[in-house]
């Protein structure tokens, strides 16, 4: 519990599919943490079923995904189809990773609150969790 009696923002830090490059979920796992977030990372070659269920054995607020293969438009709406089937609607998804502006307009429609790529700077990410778990809350 933080100071005002509420627990904090759990999140999820996922690599799914094939990519086996996860500097950069380490970092937005480490940012989440040091803003005070329980924060879980998957580690890396989860498939969408993997992330899904540690999202409902964790009461995640938030499911983070990092996607640098090129497998966005595949794994990503899995993911969401699958948290709407076990009734995680109200949880947060974000993405990261190289994801063409097309497709994150098209995640987006599909239910994604936003999507991050390369340089985003971690407080941003940050203030942009907090903002939307808060206006669901």
């Amino acid at each position: 519990m933080d100071a005002a009696g509420t627990r904090p923002i759990r999140v999820i830090v996922a690599k799914v599919g094939l990519d086996g490059h996860d500097r950069g979920a380490k970092v937005v796992a480490r940012a989440f943490r040091d803003a005070g977030m329980e924060v879980v990372y998957t580690g890396l070659h989860r498939t969408p079923e993997e992330v899904v269920e540690a999202a409902v054995q964790e009461d995640v607020d938030v499911v983070g995904l990092s996607v640098l293969s090129g497998a966005h438009m595949t794994l990503v709406p899995r993911v969401l189809q699958l948290l709407r089937e076990r009734g995680l609607e109200d949880v947060l998804v974000v993405v990261g990773g190289i994801v063409p502006e097309e497709d994150a307009q098209a995640l987006r429609r599909m239910g994604v609150a936003e999507v991050f790529g390369p340089g985003t700077e971690t407080q941003a990410l940050v203030r942009f969790v907090r903002q939307h778990v808060g206006a669901r809350a």
